[in-house]
């Protein structure tokens, strides 16, 4: 069984972060979004990965290769952005006939990877949702199989959308639909994605089984990956500092997540607060946010923030989305860019 999870999107929806961080390594519960995945899948048993880079790719290899050098780590390059289908199509040289767990990098799920691992046969990922109208949507019979599977409907029949895990056993028919979806591709297609690969491998007798995930969290924008960081900070445990360190005059309120090196002073954090590595924090106070690392916070009031790495910030209170590399002040009468 091999791994593979595409990470060559540019995350446009997290900009301004992403112009600079690839989405799966953005900070979420004092992980990042990629290695929360990794760490599911391997500790089920997986040690064959495939990821397919683009977009700031060289900083996800550098990142999975130093984080996990235990692992048997491929890397694909995808210059063209033809959507997700594309994507894995180009690891079929890589998979050859082995049985593949694809996983998606901008959601992540609570589910039973080693049942799903141990299936018979071919499964995708499900959860019930109010507004199916943005996912691939699936329709579902008696015996719990899938009959059929819509990218994106306009008028959905099902409100069971498809959360981005997929365990493919028949591998060449998903790699012959490909192939044909390509040529479609070329005829006048601006791109095709993994839902209408399944649609075809389904037309050719693949079946299909559903499982439900009691919890997917959606790390694709500001606001819900708020949200999760908010609920994963609660499933990991509370309280969390990576060196044990005690701050001066400083309250912390669970849940929080804080990394090694950091340095914080005369502060109120948390709850449903992550900081990165060694960043700085003074006269503060802090709640529900994400705060990247090497950064420089003094005198500020933050709620339902996003601040990325190396960026520094005083004197301000309201929500913000800030970018890696800027520097604000907005204790004066002007705000100032860098």
């Amino acid at each position: 069984m091999k791994a593979i999870i595409p990470v060559a999107g540019a995350g446009t929806k997290l900009r301004p972060h992403t112009y600079t961080q690839p989405k799966a390594l953005i900070p979420l519960a004092g992980k990042t979004i990629l290695s929360i995945i990794v760490d599911q899948l391997h500790e089920a048993g997986i040690k064959d990965f495939i990821f397919i880079i683009g977009y700031l790719g060289e900083k996800i290899q550098d990142y999975v290769e130093k984080k996990y050098p235990g692992l048997n780590c491929e890397f694909v390059q995808q210059n063209e952005r033809f959507g997700i289908g594309h994507a894995i199509s180009l690891t079929r040289d890589l998979v050859g006939d082995d049985e593949v767990l694809i996983v998606l990098c901008d959601t992540i799920a609570e589910y039973d990877v080693k049942a799903v691992i141990d299936s018979p046969v071919s499964m995708l990922g499900i959860k019930k949702v109010d507004d199916p109208r943005n996912f691939g949507v699936a329709d579902i019979d008696e015996e719990g199989f899938i009959s059929r599977v819509v990218e994106k409907p306009s008028i959905p029949k099902s409100n069971m959308a498809l959360v981005g895990v997929y365990k493919i056993k028949e591998t060449g028919f998903m790699f012959s639909c490909m192939e044909k979806l390509i040529i479609v591709n070329d005829i006048g297609y601006a791109e095709f994605s993994l839902t209408d690969v399944l649609e075809c491998m389904m037309q050719r007798g693949a079946r299909f089984k559903a499982f439900k995930v009691p919890n997917w969290f959606d790390c694709g924008k500001k606001d819900t990956l708020l949200q999760s960081n908010a609920t994963l900070l609660k499933k990991f445990g509370g309280n969390v500092t990576k060196d044990g360190h005690h701050f001066e005059n400083t309250i912390i309120i669970p849940p929080v997540s804080i990394a090694e090196g950091c340095d914080i002073k005369n502060s109120v954090i948390g709850p449903n607060v992550a900081i990165g590595e060694y960043t700085r924090l003074n006269h503060a106070i802090i709640k529900d946010s994400i705060i990247g690392s090497y950064s420089n916070l003094f005198e500020i009031v933050l709620s339902k923030s996003l601040i990325g790495s190396d960026a520094e910030v005083k004197g301000v209170n309201r929500s913000l989305n800030i970018g890696d590399n800027t520097a604000i002040d907005l204790s004066g009468g002007g705000t100032s860019l860098g």
